[in-house]
């Protein structure tokens, strides 16, 4: 082994030596090697500094990926109908890239179309692509340089709410009055409003839930257990059925109906109400009943029963909206339809109707709702269902009073309704 020799004085003038020849040499080979190697060298400079421009975009993009992959899985979690492309775009857009311009594009599938999730219907896959100009290392090629980031998410347990108040300023947007004892067995109440009393709990009424979820305050929180806690100052809950359209109705099918015996009816549009005397007992064929004008009156001893139907509350000429009285005593199972357009929608309230519009569900523990009761602009009494965990009943209304003993529960499994709250959702790739 050859062994390696210092660097002495005269090795160091021997190197000054050649450094001196070279300045002096008049035969350009030098100058000419030179300039041939620049390209090289100034190429190779501008792939390192672009290569690192580069992987700062990629980790960009692939942050804002993440973000709308997790965010659309959540929203399909919450509404399986929504449009999620609006969605990953708006979040996207936060990180400064905008699909359609500068060759940016931003596309949703779902399910994915490569990966471990191909075929899987829930997971949701974001792609986001822009294209990167070249600067020094356009001496090799003026082509754009396309970036991508790509993320697949899953919405994790939907939103198990049952209570939800959509009103966003009222004082008691959610109200429990007198020695009401309200029982929310698995599931969660959502109030939106921002009041410092958006939830009023007064006398000595009591609320048991999964969790209670207010955007403003609380008053009279001390007759309240939530196991999973009692949050305020949260952000506000979507309204799941805010895309479901209205029917659409012209003339009417029936007037001033009232029932006094046993019967059977069909669907159609029932004006100026539907009354059922003591003794009734009415069975509701599927379909969608449209009450336009009057009242859905259900007198104590009477029974109103079907599957598969949605009533929906409304007015042709702009006054005397539709409403509901169920009195205690009432029999009441009407379950929604489990497909289709109006699915998980039991009772439905035109949503131009005023808010002051009051809907009366006082049925007491003979008073089974399955599904949702949907009255975005009415303002939603109640009490009553019956003291088991097996139904599914939602209320989703401008306001919600409880007026007297009620047990809602969540098991919406097979009711075709949409989840009330936020889905959380997790990254998989």
């Amino acid at each position: 082994m050859t062994e390696k020799k210092p660097i002495t004085a005269d090795r160091s003038l021997s190197i000054i030596g050649c450094a001196r020849k070279f300045l002096r040499d008049s035969s350009g080979n030098y100058a000419i090697i030179g300039a041939l190697m620049s390209p090289v060298l100034i190429g190779a400079a501008g792939l390192a500094t672009e290569g690192g421009l580069w992987y700062y975009k990629h980790q960009t993009l692939q942050g804002a990926a993440d973000s709308a992959a997790l965010s659309t899985a959540a929203r399909y979690g919450l509404n399986v109908n929504a449009n999620l492309d609006p969605q990953a775009q708006s979040v996207v857009s936060t990180y400064g890239y905008v699909n359609g311009t500068n060759g940016t594009t931003v596309v949703v599938h779902r399910p994915p179309v490569s990966g471990a999730y191909i075929g899987n219907n829930k997971a949701v896959e974001v792609i986001v692509t822009t294209q990167q100009s070249r600067l020094l290392s356009s001496i090799y090629n003026t082509a754009a340089v396309a970036i991508k980031g790509r993320a697949v998410a899953l919405p994790g347990s939907n939103g198990n709410g049952c209570v939800l108040s959509l009103n966003g300023t009222a004082a008691g947007g959610t109200t429990s009055k007198g020695a009401s004892s309200i029982n929310l067995a698995g599931c969660s109440l959502y109030d939106n409003s921002s009041d410092a009393s958006a939830l009023v709990n007064a006398g000595s009424a009591t609320i048991a839930a999964e969790s209670v979820n207010v955007v403003g305050d609380i008053s009279g929180g001390s007759g309240i257990t939530a196991a999973n806690g009692i949050n305020k100052g949260v952000s506000a809950a979507g309204d799941p059925y805010a895309g479901v359209p209205q029917p659409a109705f012209a003339g009417c099918d029936y007037n001033n109906k009232t029932y006094k015996n046993t019967v059977t009816i069909n669907p159609g549009v029932y004006c100026n109400g539907i009354q059922l005397n003591a003794g009734a007992v009415v069975t509701m064929n599927p379909g969608v009943y449209i009450i336009d004008r009057g009242t859905l009156q259900i007198a104590g001893g009477a029974t109103l029963q079907g599957t598969g139907v949605t009533i929906f509350f409304t007015s042709s000429t702009g006054a005397n909206w539709a409403d509901a009285t169920i009195n205690g005593g009432a029999t009441v199972a009407i379950t929604g339809p489990t497909s289709g357009t109006y699915s998980g929608i039991a009772m439905f309230g035109d949503r131009n109707m005023p808010t002051s519009t009051t809907f009366k569900f006082n049925g007491g523990v003979n008073q089974v709702l399955g599904g949702a009761v949907y009255i975005p602009h009415g303002a939603v009494q109640y009490a009553g269902g019956a003291s088991t965990n097996v139904h599914c009943t939602q209320l989703i209304a401008d306001t919600v009073t409880f007026v007297g003993n009620s047990n809602l529960a969540v098991d919406c499994s097979t009711y075709g309704t949409k989840s009330i709250g936020v889905s959380q959702a997790t990254l998989v790739e």
